[in-house]
């Protein structure tokens, strides 16, 4: 049987327990997933493409992931599919605000701010209000 990794802590459900670890670990995964969109826009230029011209919003795909691994560890927790969804959609918008506001950049830049911004937003309503709903229930 292999051993849980050591980051981010988690308990024996496999929630992740702190919030700085959850922040670390999101923040790691956008920038990761922002990376591999750049090198897939250098190549698409080396092919004739313009610069920039990928979608930020790529690098919501490994946080998104995390979000979905932290969703199944906190089953039957009642409320958490309303949470969720409470969640995506707030910080969609918020992150389509933030990408908008920056429309005058590239496709790829103003994406990557419209994505970290949902990113964050998700992450601390998540975080905080999975433990409320938590508490509520009597966890």
């Amino acid at each position: 049987m292999s051993e849980r990794p050591a980051f981010p802590k988690r308990d024996d459900r496999g929630r992740i327990t702190v919030l700085t670890d959850m922040l670390a670990a999101v923040t790691a995964s956008l920038v990761l997933s922002l990376a591999v969109v750049l090198v897939i826009d250098l190549v698409a230029v080396a092919f004739g493409a313009a610069f920039g011209q990928s979608s930020g919003w790529l690098g919501v795909i490994l946080p998104a992931w995390l979000f979905t691994e932290e969703f199944r560890a906190w089953r039957g927790t009642p409320g958490r599919g309303a949470l969720a969804a409470f969640g995506v959609v707030f910080s969609l918008v918020a992150g389509m605000s933030a990408g908008f506001t920056a429309e005058y950049l590239p496709a790829l830049a103003s994406g990557a701010i419209g994505a970290a911004v949902c990113v964050l937003a998700y992450l601390l309503i998540w975080f905080f209000g999975i433990r409320w709903l938590a508490r509520r229930a009597g966890e």
